[in-house]
């Protein structure tokens, strides 16, 4: 079962996040806080959206965190994946693939016209799964980033 995630999910949540950050090997880079978490998803004007992958027994077993981009040649929002984590031992079970369809049907529902990700080069599982899907890599973008020091710096 796929469900919009609620406030009393936010530790599972948070645990599952810590997991992800575990899996592709950057611990020390998950350093959000349930409250940060909380207040991003369910506070007076929320970021992001979450959606909870339930096994038969209604136990959290992954999760997919995202928000709206906007597409300026295009004219309309689109969804964009944060995160998209299943538990080890929930492998296999259907629950990634039904948290994209999930959200490619909010995607149709409410006419955004793309649902886009990003994966590390070397997770080849999750590729694998994704181009099973349909979904295709965008040749000719580099992704950049600015954090910590030099994000301070050009700010100052």
């Amino acid at each position: 079962m796929i469900r919009p995630a609620v406030p009393a999910d936010v530790p599972v949540l948070h645990t599952m996040i810590r997991e992800l950050a575990e899996y592709e090997r950057a611990p020390e880079e998950a350093r959000a806080t349930e409250e940060q978490l909380r207040e991003a998803l369910f506070g007076e004007h929320p970021a992001v959206h979450a959606h909870l992958a339930e096994d038969e027994a209604g136990e959290p077993v992954g999760f997919a965190l995202w928000f709206l981009n906007f597409s300026t040649w295009r004219g309309v929002h689109g969804i964009y994946l944060e995160d998209l984590y299943v538990r080890p031992a929930a492998r296999g079970g259907g629950h990634g693939k039904a948290l994209l369809t999930r959200l490619a049907r909010l995607c149709t529902e409410r006419g955004y016209e793309r649902l886009e990700w990003s994966v590390l080069n070397w997770n080849a599982p999750s590729i694998a799964f994704y181009e099973a899907l349909g979904a295709r890599p965008q040749d000719g973008w580099t992704v950049y980033r600015l954090t910590d020091k030099a994000l301070k710096t050009l700010g100052a």
